[in-house]
């Protein structure tokens, strides 16, 4: 099938002959191997493609996807376009990945203009085919691919009567005398019936007859500047033909054709319009003339976008390029298009802060003109060719071409060495600003604390806020205090300046700050009106992971309905962005919050796209979380063996492996793990590690979480149930909620041990509720003991606030020993005052202001604690 969301090159013109060919081809297109379609250019490979992809439309069921080369470079470019194609984000081991995504699909790939990527499109086919037995591939080249087993189909020239139709279809004759068509049969012979020559000729059908068309071209090749009849034959034709057609345009013609070849395939109408106002030439003109080029086959328009959009096919351009040479104007107007280029992106510049998402859509359409400009600028050391570089540094940052990014900067950045000015401020700027996303390592922020220092000294206010919030971003491994301090210091100042981008970051960072504190209210404070300004100037890359950030805080503060609604936002912002990295990190967050929800099937299902393409590869990209994420799935279908697995291989990467290396909240689903496939040693070792390291200190819910664990090891109960207050306490002061109903479990699971029901119960049944008022469908395992029923319903109907003061109330001071009236809290001593006076429970209840059910549970207690029955005994024991 035709997928009506892939771009299919759009056919201008009817196409005409090569059905016995058009046969062959799509019987010998089959899953597993590769069919190059080979020949000269301008015999029609690409059209015959065309028309192959419409005859096995209904033959591939998985598809089929047009992967055009004519714009690409390298390797990267390769794999980027296909994943393009696809619909996949680019990840680290990208050519991996793209098998991965197709191993186990029927669908055809068809690479157009290979011949200056043979080697890398041969490796990357090859990759795929090895592992994809279903995928199909239909290459066009100038010269086959040279792979085992591959099918080369070479294109022939028409037969006489499908050039002959083809060439009358073009020049709109196909109603002529006998004498027309007799010359229209020679123009084909002496074009060797080579499909664009016939093009050229037939543009000139309407300024003269068959018969002068034929006359003139009656010896085409006196025209060749190759005279040494080593020139392969029909290309020899090719080129006396575009000889021939470009010597019967007019000036003007003449002179726009040759210019144009500066510019890499795809331009838009500005390209001419500029080019004119450049070189002091009537814009009418130049419009005129490219009307002429086009009514000639010299330049083709595709008029099916937005926008128009014109291009010369490579044989044309390499013409032109020559004609341009022999004028001698190749420099002049390679500057003109470095100086065209600057302005395009100078005056899109504005929409970086107002729509990122246009000024991306818009940059991209133009890149390949771009980064040529870049280069020729570059390699000739003009300044303006830096400022190019400084000022695409968003597009690169984004992940768009981000290797071009690194290179291109690099040059530019010493160039630029030693220098005090503007230009170089902004490529360091933009080195730093690249290298935050592409480069691992302290890059971003080594460059841009030169950068800012630069800008201060400059009075770059933009770029000195710019820097700074990366100098942050940099901070955030290893000092909390100092990324909060400089990002509120970098927001304050771009308030003032009026930078809302600077503003929104920085709001997101300070966000980020308080998230990984657990100020959790602090968090969604900052983090709601930042991803709203984020979304509205189309910022998507940082607005995706804001609003992970902000699902996260709202799960964590027990509103996990509206989490799951912020992080399936964060997924579809960071999707049309293609990055592998922003999209697993929103797949991540929604999987986990899922998981905390219950819904572990949707939690499976978010990181099912991730799963498919990073699976067994052999350098996987990290994404923090994905293997935790897997553990605590794991864990919660009962296999704690595969958790450990899975935990382990989050520092597969490191020599030699040690689990001291994972990060410490994966560490920490590693000692519950081991704790549950009965290495309990191992486990309690890892967890004493772990609350040894000033980072479980630092943030407090790993330290709770880290308490909760090791108080599951303990050796005695009461050290046991210090723990469990402690974490406790803990998450209630952090507004944990999800966390606070674990630990009302944890304490109720040691409360029924002692045979103490009643609290057992009401803590039971508060932490259901708990989970139930969040969103969470995760049962609390309560044990089938009758006693504990009547105290469940109790719990029910208790807050999480108040079971909180009670239980919290009811421990006391943790310095009491476990038996005898010293061990009685506060609380319990005034039960204890009350009820030896003579009073009811109700009573002792309104005077304490507390439920009739906890006067009760507070006697359980202390009766157990001073090992009497009744109130009888309490009486005679009581102190006076």
């Amino acid at each position: 099938m035709i997928d009506p969301d892939q771009h299919f090159p759009p056919e201008l013109s009817s196409f005409v002959g090569r059905a016995e060919e058009l046969a062959t081809l799509t019987a010998a297109v089959t899953p597993g191997r590769v069919l190059s379609l080979v020949g000269p250019g301008g015999c029609g490979k690409t059209r015959l493609a065309l028309r192959a992809c419409a005859a096995l439309a209904d033959s591939w069921p998985d598809g089929i996807r047009w992967i055009g080369l004519a714009d690409e470079r390298d390797a990267d470019d390769v794999t980027r376009a296909i994943a393009s194609a696809l619909g996949l984000p680019l990840p680290v081991d990208s050519v991996y990945m793209l098998a991965q995504e197709l191993i186990s699909r029927n669908i055809l790939l068809v690479i157009d203009n290979c011949e200056h990527l043979r080697e890398p499109i041969a490796g990357i086919v090859s990759a795929i085919l090895a592992r994809c037995p279903g995928v199909g591939v239909l290459a066009t080249s100038r010269v086959p691919l040279d792979l085992p087993g591959e099918r080369v189909h070479r294109l022939s020239a028409l037969n006489l009567a499908d050039a002959l139709e083809l060439f009358l279809d073009r020049a709109g004759s196909e109603n002529v005398g006998a004498d027309a068509l007799a010359a229209a049969r020679r123009v084909c012979d002496r074009l060797d019936r080579l499909p664009l020559a016939l093009e050229l000729a037939a543009g000139w059908a309407g300024t003269l007859s068959m018969a002068q068309l034929a006359d003139s071209l009656r010896d085409p090749f006196a025209l060749l500047d190759d005279d040494t009849g080593r020139t392969p034959f029909r290309q020899a034709t090719l080129t006396a033909s575009m000889r021939w057609s470009h010597d019967l345009l007019d000036q003007d013609e003449r002179e726009l054709f040759r210019r144009l070849g500066v510019f890499e395939p795809g331009f838009a109408a500005q390209a001419i319009t500029g080019l004119a106002e450049r070189m002091d030439v009537p814009v009418q003109r130049y419009l005129r003339a490219l009307r002429g080029l086009i009514a000639k086959s010299l330049v083709s328009a595709d008029t099916t976008g937005p926008v128009a959009r014109y291009r010369m096919l490579g044989v044309v351009r390499d013409y032109a390029l020559l004609r341009l040479e022999e004028a001698q104007e190749t420099a002049v107007l390679r500057g003109l298009h470095l100086e065209l280029m600057l302005a395009l992106v100078e005056n899109l510049a504005p929409l970086l802060d107002s729509d990122k998402d246009e000024w991306r859509t818009r940059l991209t359409a133009e890149y390949p003109n771009v980064r040529a400009a870049i280069e020729w600028g570059l390699d000739r050391a003009e300044p303006k060719g830096r400022r190019l570089a400084a000022a695409v540094a968003w597009l690169w940052h984004l992940g768009t071409h981000a290797a071009d990014g690194v290179r291109l900067l690099e040059h530019a950045a010493v160039q630029g060495n030693g220098a005090r000015d503007e230009t170089h401020a902004r490529v360091l700027l933009a080195q730093a600003l690249v290298a935050d996303t592409a480069l691992a390592g302290p890059t971003s922020y080594e460059k841009a604390c030169t950068a800012a220092k630069l800008a201060e000294e400059l009075g770059l206010v933009d770029v000195d806020l710019l820097a700074r919030t990366l100098i942050a971003i940099g901070t955030i491994g290893f000092d909390l205090d100092r990324t909060r301090i400089e990002a509120s210091a970098v927001h304050a100042d771009a308030q003032r300046a009026g930078d809302g981008f600077v503003t929104d970051a920085t709001r997101a960072l300070i966000g980020l700050v308080h998230l990984l504190r657990d100020e959790h209210r602090e968090a969604i404070e900052q983090l709601e009106p930042a991803v709203t300004g984020l979304l509205r100037r189309g910022d998507r890359a940082i607005a995706s992971s804001a609003l992970g950030w902000l699902a996260l805080a709202t799960a964590y503060s027990g509103a996990l309905g509206r989490a799951i609604e912020l992080a399936e936002q964060a997924v579809s912002t960071a999707t049309p962005l293609r990055d592998f990295h922003r999209i697993a990190l929103a797949r991540t967050a929604l999987a986990e919050i899922l998981l905390w929800a219950g819904r572990s099937e949707a939690a499976r299902a978010a990181l099912a796209p991730i799963d498919r393409l990073v699976e067994g590869a052999q350098t996987p990209p990290f994404v923090p979380g994905w293997e935790r994420v897997h553990a605590l799935l794991e864990l919660d279908a009962g296999r704690p063996v595969e958790a450990v697995s899975w935990c382990r291989r989050e520092g597969r990467w490191r020599q030699p492996p040690s689990d001291d290396q994972l990060t410490p909240w994966t560490r920490l689903v590693l000692a519950r793990a081991l704790r549950e496939s009965a290495a309990a040693a191992d486990s309690a070792d890892l967890l004493d590690r772990l609350s040894a390291t000033p980072l479980t200190r630092a943030l407090p819910s790993l330290h709770a979480a880290v308490l909760e664990q090791r108080a599951l090891l303990a050796p005695d109960t009461e050290q046991e149930m210090r723990m469990h207050h402690e974490a406790l306490r803990i998450r209630d002061e952090h507004g944990l909620v999800l966390a606070c109903a674990d630990s009302l479990v944890a304490l109720a699971a040691v409360a029924l041990r002692r045979e103490s029901f009643e609290t057992a119960g009401l803590l039971f049944g508060a932490a259901e509720r708990a989970r139930a008022d969040a969103g969470s469908v995760v049962r609390v395992d309560i044990p089938d003991d009758p006693r504990l029923l009547e105290y469940l319903e109790h719990g029910r109907t208790t807050s999480l606030r108040e079971t909180i003061g009670y239980i919290t109330r009811a421990r006391g001071k943790r310095t009491r020993p476990d038996s005898g009236w010293e061990s009685l809290t506060p609380t319990e001593r005034s039960v204890v005052e009350l009820a030896a006076s003579g009073l009811t429970n109700p009573e002792i209840a309104a005077r304490l202001f507390i439920s009739r059910g906890t006067v009760k549970t507070h006697l359980a207690h202390v009766y157990a604690k001073l090992g009497i029955a009744n109130r009888t005994e309490l009486a005679r024991l009581a102190p006076d």
